[in-house]
């Protein structure tokens, strides 16, 4: 996209350049007036900001992070998003500006407004809501089972697993007496998800929400709202249901009966992909490690995950990679 410039790809400090005056002067670009009141909110892998309008209530502007996604990925999940919206599900989709696009560039950055929306963090312990989840999950689904992405990646071992831990193993991480436990425990996990893809056998891949915690999702009184499709990107179905469940394997059992009472009103559920669950936890928690290894020349890392580099932090994820193994072999969630 115009504007783009390669050195902020490169730099160390990708938002070294994103001053106050930078973002307004983005704004205003692209024809908005802001007052100047600037509110920072919580993200990390990249700058969102509460922006106060002239006129109007205050809007969201997303700076994204330069050289992780290209124009054309971002786009693709701007499209989804919008078709989402357009039928009526209950999303947050980036706000048309400038000859209705939704993507702009100034100054090496790319960056997008969203409506401000408001809400509460759902209590996943109660079936109601599960089941409510589930519904709109559903409608997610069905919607992104219609068309792929082509332009962002799928969520798979090789980039999840051993990626990040070729990128871990690559660098000076670990403290030198865990690194051949951590190695080893993180082959045996890998080995472990091998073996639960291969229980559950060819699955379909469609377009997710990627990354469906309770952060990401806003309730209130009409339901949940869904924000931050920014790791959206193609995946087993079960990947965007998981994260809504905890406890031991029957009270998960429970919850996934509660969240698939909802889902399968509009999607239908292999009941398959109860075997990648746990897989799909072990590859994000090995992803976890590396994207704080790959983030951490930014400032802003260091300063929000201190204990990432010491000793204590390391032999927790042996344990917690040990864990997963012995998960990786039981039974699959009964529904």
């Amino acid at each position: 996209m115009a504007g783009m410039s390669p050195a902020s790809e490169n730099s160390t400090t990708p938002y070294a350049t994103l001053t106050p005056d930078c973002l307004l002067d983005a704004l205003d670009s692209v024809g908005l007036t802001p007052d100047g009141r600037l509110l920072a909110l919580n993200s990390f892998e990249n700058r969102v900001y509460q922006v106060g309008m002239d006129e109007g209530p205050p809007l969201v502007v997303k700076f994204y992070r330069p050289g992780r996604w290209s124009a054309a990925a971002i786009q693709e999940e701007h499209d989804f998003t919008l078709d989402l919206a357009e039928r009526e599900l209950p999303v947050v989709a980036p706000l048309r500006l400038t000859d209705g696009a939704t993507l702009h560039s100034h100054a090496g950055f790319l960056f997008a407004a969203y409506p401000r929306r408001g809400g509460r963090m759902p209590e996943f312990d109660s079936p109601d809501t599960l089941e409510w989840m589930g519904r709109f999950i559903g409608r997610i689904h069905a919607v992104g089972a219609l068309a792929p992405y082509r332009h962002r990646p799928t969520l798979d071992i090789a980039s999840f697993g051993e990626q990040s831990r070729d990128f871990i193993l690559a660098g000076d991480w670990l403290p030198t007496d865990l690194l051949p436990a951590w190695q080893s425990v993180v082959d045996q996990a890998l080995q472990g998800v091998r073996h639960c893809y291969a229980r559950a056998g060819q699955v379909a891949h469609l377009r997710l929400h990627g990354d469906c915690h309770a952060g990401n999702v806003l309730w209130t009184d009409e339901g949940p709202h869904f924000v931050d499709f920014d790791d959206s990107r193609m995946g087993p179905a079960v990947q965007d249901l998981w994260m809504l469940l905890s406890g031991d394997h029957a009270s998960m059992s429970r919850q996934m009966c509660d969240v698939l009472a909802g889902y399968e009103d509009f999607a239908e559920f292999d009941r398959r992909e109860l075997h990648l669950i746990e897989a799909l936890r072990t590859l994000r928690l090995i992803h976890h490690s590396a994207w704080l290894a790959r983030r951490w020349d930014d400032p802003a890392f260091p300063a929000a995950f201190p204990w990432f580099d010491t000793p204590h932090y390391w032999q927790e994820r042996i344990l917690e990679l040990r864990e997963q193994i012995a998960l990786m072999e039981e039974e699959p969630l009964y529904v």
